[in-house]
């Protein structure tokens, strides 16, 4: 029998599980039509934050086509950052702080976005034309164009949700001029569950499948550059870095397999249970050595560290007061009243 020709779509997908990525899939550049109007509704409510970039670019975040004109078809990759132990382990070590998974290990935008070059260049020697690749810092809505392209939904926490790598995929997404056959997109199976709504600490779904920043732990501790709201701060908990609580606990990771995940994602041992008094003690040259090559580097040494002073609030460890008391005279006075704060609630 004659052997059966791989399409080019097939071939893609074999390229791109080459490549390090664990899901691959196609949809076309019109296949989320509905993201454009629910992003405007979310802005409208405010739920951005002091995040003004998402508002400044909404009409290119969109639709892909809103960004550019020519684009036929939309490539979804997803890379795997699977943990192999319980992103919870720490909720009850006082004196330990908490990095969220995805940032224990090698920056993905560095990691995610050198395998999309690479299968972009082979997309090129294969079949030549124009093509745009993006990671995360781009007006691109990812999640609702991998639920169009199938590799998974967006689950009652805003994230995708896969069946075979539950909630811990990295997207990377591929904008082509060629007319690439789609995949069928997934549907919701989340169900009646409400898990992730229920393990939020601060509260912040107003409503499933919404989440309002500015409660949000990954957004207060990450994105948010002023002090933190006082009656939020006993819900970040030892959290200094991001809040893995509603992705953590989707009954679908039951399916993900730590072993698919990208070896460049394995947590570094120094980030898997930092000490909150060695974060409090970082100058900006101590930042910039212990966080190279992490995502959290961006955030800077004063983010860091009045996520460390908030920690250390919540921490019922009085010990940790003699190294807050230099904090409170810091030349960044975020970080100068996020300490005296927490003084005053391990003095109480």
């Amino acid at each position: 029998m004659p052997t059966q020709i791989e399409t080019l779509e097939q071939r893609l997908k074999r390229q791109a599980a080459q490549l390090g990525f664990a899901a691959c899939a196609i949809a076309s550049a019109d296949a989320a039509p509905m993201a454009g109007r629910r992003l405007r509704d979310w802005l409208n409510a405010g739920h951005h934050g002091d995040m003004l970039w998402m508002e400044e670019r909404a009409e290119q975040r969109g639709s892909p086509r809103g960004l550019w004109p020519d684009v036929r078809s939309v490539i979804m990759l997803g890379m795997s950052y699977a943990p192999g132990r319980d992103p919870l382990a720490l909720a009850k070590a006082g004196d330990r702080a908490r990095i969220s998974v995805y940032a224990q290990g090698k920056d993905y935008h560095d990691t995610v976005k050198k395998g999309l070059k690479a299968l972009a260049r082979w997309l090129v020697e294969q079949q030549g034309s124009a093509l745009k690749v993006f990671v995360d810092t781009a007006p691109v809505m990812e999640k609702p164009l991998a639920m169009a392209a199938g590799l998974g939904w967006q689950g009652k926490h805003s994230n995708l949700v896969s069946r075979t790598h539950g909630s811990w995929l990295f997207l990377g997404a591929i904008y082509s001029e060629i007319a690439l056959t789609p995949d069928e997109g997934e549907h919701d199976h989340c169900g009646s569950c409400t898990a992730c709504q229920t393990a939020c600490p601060t509260d912040a779904f107003p409503s499933p499948y919404v989440v309002d920043a500015r409660r949000c732990i990954s957004y207060l501790t990450i994105e948010h550059k002023g002090p933190i709201p006082e009656a939020l701060r006993p819900g970040i908990g030892n959290r200094v870095y991001g809040c893995d609580d509603c992705l953590a606990v989707c009954p679908w990771n039951k399916f993900a397999d730590a072993a698919a995940a990208n070896r460049a994602f394995l947590g570094r041992a120094e980030l898997a249970a930092p000490a909150i008094e060695d974060l409090l003690a970082l100058d900006d040259a101590a930042f910039r050595e212990i966080f190279s090559g992490s995502p959290i580097k961006r955030i800077g040494r004063g983010r860091m560290v009045r996520n460390a002073a908030v920690a250390a609030g919540n921490s019922g460890e009085p010990r940790l007061i003699a190294k807050l008391r230099p904090l409170t005279s810091d030349g960044d006075p975020v970080v100068a009243e996020a300490a005296t704060w927490a003084i005053a609630r391990l003095s109480a």
